[in-house]
């Protein structure tokens, strides 16, 4: 059995963790080191405004002049991904940083896992990330139930879980 945790919004999660009088205002995040700065993330106030991963900073502020632009905090990142490993620990000795925002972790007893799970989404919930959590016999499954989790889903079969979904969804977890 798999379970992987998920922090959706990994980057833009990690830019703002210690500023949450941001929460309400429409926030777009840019990496600082390209070339051509273009938004990569964004939270939902920007996108009901309007704005779209791929804009240029200005065609952002074009959509909503109340928009801030921030950039990558790559050192905040690293924080929260070591965050999210220790939370993994905390479920299993066995535990993969397998992308940014993304913990996959083995269990060897499936006994309370998605009790345990949840308890960990909670925990971090209380820490000011936002994660979801899957629960899948595979750890691709379990990745694409931790995107579609309000907060935790567990799938017993992966194919009776895969069948209905649209391919959409595996552009939206890769």
């Amino acid at each position: 059995m798999f379970a992987t945790l998920y922090v959706p919004n990994f980057y833009l999660q990690a830019a703002l963790r210690h500023q949450p009088e941001l929460a309400g205002t429409p926030v777009g995040l840019i990496d600082g080191q390209e070339a051509k700065a273009v938004i990569i993330q964004l939270n939902a106030a920007a996108e009901a405004v309007g704005v779209r991963s791929g804009m240029t900073p200005s065609q952002g502020l074009a959509r909503c002049l109340q928009l801030v632009v921030k950039a990558r905090a790559r050192a905040q990142e690293q924080l929260l991904s070591e965050l999210l490993l220790q939370f993994g620990f905390s479920l299993a000795p066995f535990v993969e940083a397998t992308a940014p925002g993304i913990c996959t972790v083995q269990f060897t007893d499936a006994k309370n896992v998605s009790h345990n799970v949840l308890r960990v989404i909670e925990q971090l919930r209380d820490a000011g990330i936002a994660a979801q959590g899957g629960i899948a016999p595979t750890p691709d499954a379990s990745l694409l139930a931790a995107h579609l989790a309000k907060p935790v889903l567990q799938i017993d079969d992966a194919k009776d879980f895969l069948a209905p979904l649209p391919i959409e969804t595996l552009a939206t977890a890769l």
